[in-house]
């Protein structure tokens, strides 16, 4: 059987492989998917990806399988490090680290001003795959990025840099990384006005930088010899898919539950009115996540959060059954009461992450009154909520579980209301139309809609 493009999610433990046929035509197809380990610690991945080939074959009924190209998306090897360093943290650090999570990067450490000598010893510690340098408006404060700069270059790490800061700094930047091993890539500045958000361009080279790591990695080193193409993030495929979307229905959310983190993408400008109330700039597309809201890896973090009593409540059940779910805990949930064990802990997961990553409303007081603001994303105008990840495309009552969102607002929070649609990637594709959609975005919106149940 022939089929036209092969996208692999390499995952640290499970490498999946969806086909897509049908590509050049006006009726793109979603043929199937399969499955097995990754085999990162057998120093070639290409195991896995073939196992997950293989796995495909099988339920398809195929005798055989051919492909035109094969396309990936990875966070295997850890996936994508990175340190962010800037100088205001409510502003070109926050700037800085909106561009890495909406890439796909887990962002190992932060820091606001000069870096100190524990700071640098943190850096050297977590050994990142890519460090990010900010600071100043263009024209403004010149000497913090720089003190960072040249620290860093005395530290040798031959990590590459990503410096998206003062344009004043550009040529200091290359006269301190010149004659080093580092490969330095100067960008736009994510910052640069007072309140002017510029994350895009960044994004696209952390991208960029991440593909070029990847096939360097341990155990990474021969998958270039399958994948013709592009090879991003996986969550920064989920944030490339959701954006495509937006384009296409309007202002949403994606919350993706996975058994180590829950992330959340939103794609949104917000309200006019409280717009105008927001003491500081958001994204158009933002991206957090949790990690410590987990259904497999960190359940126990969302226990904590429930407590068993509240939890053996929710189930009817008394507290030792609910301790023997969590000795037996399977990453698949089988029988009944498996499965309204997990889907207490995504309902937790879910209202958690999203209130975390939504804005809320304060109230000043001051000489002439209360005065109302708002901070943070304000998720009021979103019309859509997507589920997608193995919790919210598989367990029975995952639309309920993202209808709970809306209901849960205290009042202040800049939440979805109860008129935002409920939509579930059904195919559980969303991550593999990402990166499809570099290079065949008709296809990929098609193929997202359809997985979606949108007319």
């Amino acid at each position: 059987m022939r089929i036209n493009v092969l996208v692999a999610e390499i995952g640290s433990t499970t490498t999946v492989v969806n086909a897509f046929d049908g590509i050049f035509s006006s009726c793109p197809t979603f043929v199937g998917q399969g499955q097995a380990p990754t085999t990162v610690l057998e120093g070639d991945v290409n195991i896995g990806l073939k196992g997950a080939i293989e796995s495909l074959r099988k339920n398809i009924g195929a005798s055989k399988i051919e492909y035109d190209e094969l396309l990936a998306t990875s966070s295997a090897a850890g996936g994508l490090r990175m340190t962010v360093h800037g100088l205001v943290y409510d502003m070109t650090v926050r700037a800085a680290k909106e561009a890495a999570l909406g890439a796909g990067a887990n962002i190992h450490q932060i820091t606001a001003g000069r870096l100190r000598k524990s700071d640098l010893k943190k850096l050297v510690a977590i050994r990142p795959n890519i460090i990010l340098l900010a600071g100043g408006v263009d024209y403004g404060e010149r000497d913090t990025a720089l003190y960072n700069a040249e620290l860093i270059a005395e530290l040798g790490l031959e990590i590459p840099i990503i410096y998206a800061g003062n344009i004043e700094n550009h040529d200091d930047i290359r006269y301190i990384f010149e004659g080093t091993n580092t490969r330095l890539y100067i960008v736009e500045n994510v910052y640069p006005k007072i309140d002017q958000l510029n994350i895009e361009p960044t994004r696209r080279v952390i991208q960029k930088v991440f593909e070029e790591h990847i096939t360097n990695a341990p155990g990474m080193r021969k998958v270039r010899e399958m994948v013709t193409g592009n090879i991003i993030p996986t969550p920064g495929a989920v944030m490339v898919a959701s954006k495509l979307l937006y384009n296409e229905i309007g202002d949403l959310i994606t919350v993706d539950v996975g058994g180590a983190t829950t992330d959340v993408h939103s794609v949104t400008e917000g309200s006019d009115e409280i717009n105008r109330m927001l003491i500081s700039p958001e994204p158009l597309a933002k991206r957090t996540v949790e990690g410590d809201l987990g259904v497999y890896v960190n359940m126990k973090n969302v226990i904590e959060r429930l407590g068993i009593d509240k939890l053996s409540d929710k189930l009817d059940v008394n507290e030792e059954i609910v301790l023997d779910l969590m000795s037996n805990y399977k990453p698949i949930p089988e029988t009944e009461l498996e499965k309204r064990f997990v889907e207490e802990l995504t309902l937790e997961a879910v209202i958690t992450a999203v209130k975390r990553h939504c804005g809320r409303f304060r109230h000043l007081y001051g000489p002439n009154g209360k005065k109302t603001i708002a901070e943070g994303k304000d998720l009021t105008n979103v019309k859509y909520i997507i589920g997608t990840g193995g919790a919210l495309t598989r367990l029975p009552n995952r639309v309920e579980i993202l209808k709970k969102i809306a209901l849960s607002n205290k009042g202040n929070e800049l939440l979805p209301t109860k008129e935002a649609k409920i939509l579930i990637d059904n195919d559980y594709i969303m991550a593999s139309l990402g990166v499809l959609s570099k290079k065949y975005p008709e296809a990929a919106i098609k193929l997202l809609k359809e997985s979606l149940n949108i007319n």
